[in-house]
């Protein structure tokens, strides 16, 4: 898979959409709707970047091709689950899509924790 192409991807799409927040949803939704939002494309966008490196470690030796292909998946699930239920709930107003954001921020988490385990594996 190649994750640098699907985080470039990504990061195209976080920044439209926060445009699409700042001048889209301006006046059409309230400023805590639009904190959320806000804070859905950062999120959207630090895990984007994380895409886009992750697959420079195999190449350095740092990282098994198996452990970066792990981790970005980990982190592809993060995005589509914290920052897509967030953009889905500004959207529709459905409040109970917040119950799915927690899922992506753990799979964040768990990206985050297997890239330091296994970048400490490879290096021991």
């Amino acid at each position: 898979m190649n994750w640098s192409a699907i985080g470039a991807g990504a990061l195209a799409l976080a920044v439209v959409l926060g445009a699409f927040g700042a001048h889209g949803l301006k006046g059409r939704v309230d400023d805590y709707a639009l904190g959320i939002w806000e804070r859905a494309v950062f999120y959207h966008f630090v895990h984007a970047l994380g895409l886009l490196v992750i697959p420079l470690f195999p190449k350095t030796g740092m990282l098994s091709r198996g452990g970066a292909n792990r981790v970005a998946v980990l982190l592809v699930i993060g995005i589509l689950l914290f920052s897509g239920s967030l953009y889905v709930l500004v959207l529709s107003g459905v409040r109970m899509l917040g119950a799915i954001t927690p899922f992506g921020g753990l799979a964040f988490i768990a990206a985050w924790l297997l890239l330091a385990f296994e970048l400490w594996r490879t290096k021991s």
